[in-house]
């Protein structure tokens, strides 16, 4: 396979492990390392199936970066116990990041709940959201806001623009909230080239996904 690795252009080059599914982290790794990708972007479950130190081991002797970590989030839950239960699971993804020696943690926010009379975040689910950038932040992990499809509204985001988490980025640091832009997702918005702009003169852009 080539070794994109010398090429300045593929410097930034990372496999998100959605990409591969069906391989575990070990073969996505040895993936990376065969086609000379330097990084890898895994998702939570299959750091979990491996374990968190076996997983951080395996990526570093394998000599990789990991970019980013998939993925934090679901903050709309309906009842107290829920959202608690969000925030506990978020705040262990951000040690998770730490851990893995990244400093990116996506974050997918959360669907619109069956009764909801608007499709726009309620004021708690951003309370609870911007109540994690000071964790994040002590432990030198930004938090990615990823926007998605607006098909996907109904079970897993209620962001669907780029320009609504550039939005609620706003009022932070560039180096504490960034924004994911997925191609797959955001094609269809009408504003994207302006926003995908404002994102890069802002700094905010963590993953670019062609």
């Amino acid at each position: 396979m080539s070794d994109f690795s010398s090429l300045s252009v593929f410097s930034r080059l990372s496999l998100n492990s959605a990409t591969t599914k069906k391989w575990t982290l070990a073969e996505a790794v040895d993936g990376c390392v065969r086609a000379g990708i330097p990084a890898i972007g895994p998702w939570r479950d299959r750091v979990a199936e491996a374990g968190l130190d076996k997983a951080s081991k395996l990526i570093r002797d394998a000599g990789l970066r990991v970019s980013s970590l998939c993925r934090g989030g679901f903050l709309t839950a309906a009842d107290a116990e829920g959202q608690a239960a969000a925030v506990a699971d978020n705040r262990a993804a951000i040690l998770e990041a730490v851990a893995l020696d990244t400093r990116e943690l996506f974050l997918v926010v959360g669907a619109w709940r069956r009764g909801r009379k608007t499709w726009w975040l309620p004021a708690g689910a951003l309370d609870r959201l911007w109540d994690l950038v000071p964790f994040a932040v002590e432990n030198g992990i930004r938090l990615v806001l990823e926007p998605l499809h607006p098909m996907y509204a109904a079970d897993r985001a209620l962001i669907s623009t780029l320009g609504l988490p550039l939005d609620l980025a706003a009022p932070y640091d560039a180096r504490a909230v960034g924004v994911g832009v997925d191609t797959f997702h955001v094609w269809w918005d009408p504003e994207l080239k302006p926003q995908i702009e404002r994102a890069g003169r802002e700094n905010r852009i963590a993953s670019l996904r062609p």
